[in-house]
């Protein structure tokens, strides 16, 4: 049997480095096999095709995450975190958000972080239906901030100064309230952005939390009371 002349891994970094060369767009397995130097068939040794190498690379991203390591770090603490790293490694290469968006990767590296998501979860006081429920919610949340985020960047063409100019001759004329918030819209920071509407999903999960365990509270207690008086009923005596 033969042996591939490349490594999976050196395929896998080469297909990031075309990413950030080229976009997803560009990223073909014809580019790849010309940027490693090879036959396009030596690809399939690793991959079965382009989606299977997709994959691969939306793993690689993840790679590096820092998740909480800290026992007595509180669960809202561990969810800023972690969606902070997964944001930062996403922004790391071109379109990391458009390439992780739909592949649903089962490895390691991707179920560390959902593993890291749904322990922080739990810790709120959540059920394990609600946690995973939540942990979506927080990715899709995550995948589209940094879409959003990247088709700004430096690779984007997208022209703010015309889009703004548009803007201001159709928000001035006809809609007040976008008028009025046009710095806000307008504006660069995302860290302050992305920082807002994570915090309104803690926001969200606390007030939920706090309504399960409320509700949960009189039958904890009913429970309570008809052990406590099962215990406390005397002996008949014949």
């Amino acid at each position: 049997m033969k042996t591939p002349k490349i490594r999976r891994d050196q395929v896998i970094q080469a297909a990031l480095d075309l990413l950030d060369q080229e976009g997803l767009d560009g990223l073909t397995l014809r580019k790849l096999a010309l940027a490693l130097d090879i036959q396009a068939p030596s690809l399939y040794w690793h991959f079965s095709g382009k989606q299977e190498l997709i994959d691969a690379v939306a793993d690689a991203l993840v790679m590096n995450v820092v998740l909480p390591q800290s026992p007595d770090q509180p669960w809202d603490s561990r969810l800023r975190q972690i969606a902070a790293e997964l944001r930062q490694a996403l922004l790391q290469h071109r379109d990391g958000a458009r390439v992780f968006a739909g592949t649903y990767v089962v490895s390691d590296n991707v179920l560390r972080v959902s593993e890291a998501m749904l322990e922080a979860f739990a810790l709120a006081g959540v059920d394990v239906s609600c946690a995973s429920t939540y942990s979506f919610s927080v990715l899709y949340y995550i995948l589209g901030f940094v879409m959003e985020e990247q088709a700004l960047g430096p690779h984007s063409a997208f022209d703010v100064t015309s889009r703004k100019t548009a803007f201001e001759e159709l928000a001035k004329r006809s809609y007040p309230r976008n008028w009025a918030a046009q710095e806000s819209i307008f504006s660069t920071d995302f860290d302050a952005r992305f920082s807002t509407g994570l915090e309104l999903i803690i926001a969200g999960v606390k007030q939920q939390a706090s309504e399960t365990a409320r509700k949960a509270a009189p039958l904890l207690n009913a429970g309570k009371g008809v052990a406590g008086s099962a215990r406390r009923r005397p002996e008949r005596r014949g």
